[in-house]
């Protein structure tokens, strides 16, 4: 194997291994160093690749949340959808990349980079999950509170999406599947924990 080729075949090695463990582990809970022995290299080899272990974090996010960004726009441009099926389908979209709470794991990145990193996970947050939701609450049909701004719900949303990522308990029973406890999640977050909103609605 000619070594352009062997270089590119470790990179791809590389960044698949590091987005596993990334999204596992969060960016403290994982080290160039489980990176690499796990794909049975040395570190002095993959820092050939990457100069450091946030050049690495930020490879890895803006390749992967460009692939949810694309996805949830394709959910934007569905015609024939509820508010409540197209935030469902939004979600799924997260689900299907993360593992872990989304929110949490922002937050917990931005204490451990350098300001200039920071500045770009900002932007991958903005970019790919942030400006999305906010176009899902500029919808017509969708019926944002006039004190919130669709940037704010977005945040918003994404940060009460947690209980979707797990939790402690089973919420809604143990006799709900996977996909009716989490459309249950949704429609309390959409409609609030009381029974007001339901009640609204026969009215």
């Amino acid at each position: 194997m000619r070594r352009a080729e062997q270089l590119a075949k470790t990179r791809n090695a590389i960044l698949t291994t590091a987005t596993k463990l990334f999204l596992e582990h969060g960016f403290a809970g994982t080290s160039t160093r489980d990176i690499a022995k796990q794909i049975g290299i040395t570190q002095p080899a993959l820092y050939h690749h990457f100069t450091d272990k946030e050049e690495l974090y930020l490879t890895v996010l803006t390749e992967l949340c460009g692939k949810v960004r694309q996805e949830t726009n394709k959910v934007l441009r569905k015609t024939d959808l509820t508010p409540e099926e197209r935030l469902y389908r939004i979600a799924k979209v997260y689900l299907k990349y993360h593992p872990l709470n989304i929110y949490a794991q922002y937050q917990t990145a931005l204490r451990q980079l350098t300001p200039s990193a920071q500045h770009k996970l900002n932007m991958i947050f903005t970019m790919d999950y942030l400006e999305p939701l906010s176009e899902y609450f500029k919808l017509p049909d969708v019926k944002l509170r006039p004190d919130l701004m669709p940037k704010e719900a977005a945040e918003l949303l994404i940060a009460s999406l947690a209980p979707l990522f797990g939790t402690f308990q089973k919420i809604g029973g143990r006799s709900l599947n996977a996909e009716q406890r989490q459309r249950l999640i949704i429609d309390a977050i959409i409609t609030g924990l009381t029974d007001q909103a339901h009640q609204d609605d026969r009215k």
